[in-house]
């Protein structure tokens, strides 16, 4: 399989991710935040492991939002924008999983949903200026 395709399973994977946040997020009360925040988390990360797989960098197996973002942001400075998205979304990587003491409420599953599509529109932007990047270069 080559790097497109695989680049492209990351995305597709972030893809899924967040559609089912969104299509979760359409259901009658109540609705199940937790579930759907961590879609939210599980999207982002995806993105970003995407990015860094398109650098040659092979994805770790971390579920923290902070350190994947703190590795595309060695490739493009321009990410540290998402400190703020990775800050609220890194708490649903686990935590909704299982019974805690954090309260997600609605307008909490709101905001992963917004931030989430923040996190695809700009991590798919960088990936489509890298490979028009890529492309210009294999034509000179």
């Amino acid at each position: 399989m080559g790097k497109s395709e695989i680049l492209q399973q990351w995305l597709d994977k972030g893809n899924d991710d967040l559609r089912s946040a969104e299509y979760l997020s359409t259901m009658h009360h109540p609705t199940p935040d937790e579930v759907i925040c961590f879609h939210c988390q599980q999207s982002s990360e995806k993105y970003l492991k995407g990015f860094l797989f398109l650098h040659d960098i092979e994805p770790p197996k971390t579920h923290n939002l902070i350190e994947l973002l703190e590795m595309c942001e060695k490739i493009n400075s321009n990410f540290s924008v998402l400190l703020p998205q990775m800050d609220v979304l890194l708490d649903y990587a686990v935590i909704p999983r299982y019974p805690n003491e954090l309260r997600i409420t609605n307008d909490d599953m709101k905001i992963a949903i917004k931030y989430a599509k923040i996190v695809q529109e700009f991590v798919l932007k960088a990936i489509d200026k890298k490979i028009k990047r890529d492309e210009a270069q294999e034509n000179n």
